[in-house]
């Protein structure tokens, strides 16, 4: 069963979402919350998914990045992001701690602001702890895009959207975006934005 996945606005997506208890990871409620939670974002279809974005608000998110969504970009994209197929895990009452500075912008977008993108910095190279489904700890040192989608997930725990990160002039629509930014290099789209992020104190590689 498909789930609704809510819209910026909804109050759910702007306050801190709480811990999950011992008793309550790998209850029959989570387990079948994180399948509703994958069949909704293969539907979508997106690379990650928080527990707020379907109205819960539980510091829950699940990950995967299918070879199949990566098809439609060239070695050189794929490259410049540093961006691999991700197998499906699920993160509970995760803490993150970013090993690099938050400046590397690519566009990004989110499936509860739908319709839209923007350059967005983060950081190149994070390290997270976390519970797994089981309540198992577990650390991951990521970088590239799978560090970009866990900052992006970990941001919806805490009441963050992209909008927050992003270079605010570079914001549009996914047609517009389509039309004018797509066929060109990130650079080329970091150059011209370049000016406006830096007179209001955003970092800007």
């Amino acid at each position: 069963m498909k789930l609704k996945i809510a819209q910026a606005g909804e109050p759910v997506l702007r306050g801190p979402a709480r811990p999950l208890s011992a008793e309550e990871i790998g209850s029959e409620r989570i387990r079948e919350l994180i399948d509703l939670m994958l069949e909704t974002l293969r539907d979508a279809p997106g690379v990650g998914l928080a527990a707020p974005q379907i109205g819960e608000p539980l510091q829950l998110a699940i990950v995967e990045d299918r070879a199949e969504y990566q098809s439609s970009l060239t070695e050189a994209e794929l490259n410049e992001r540093g961006r691999r197929p991700v197998p499906f895990h699920v993160l509970i009452n995760p803490k993150i701690e970013l090993l690099s500075p938050p400046e590397v912008s690519f566009y990004e977008g989110c499936l509860s602001v739908s319709g839209f993108v923007a350059l967005v910095p983060r950081a190149h190279r994070v390290r997270v702890n976390a519970l797994n489904e089981l309540g198992n700890p577990i650390e991951i040192v990521a970088e590239g895009w799978y560090a970009r989608i866990l900052q992006h997930e970990i941001d919806h725990l805490q009441g963050t959207l992209y909008i927050d990160r992003m270079w605010s002039r570079s914001f549009c629509s996914i047609d517009q975006y389509t039309r004018h930014w797509k066929t060109k290099l990130t650079s080329d789209a970091r150059k011209e934005f370049r000016p406006a992020a830096a007179a209001n104190g955003l970092t800007t590689a």
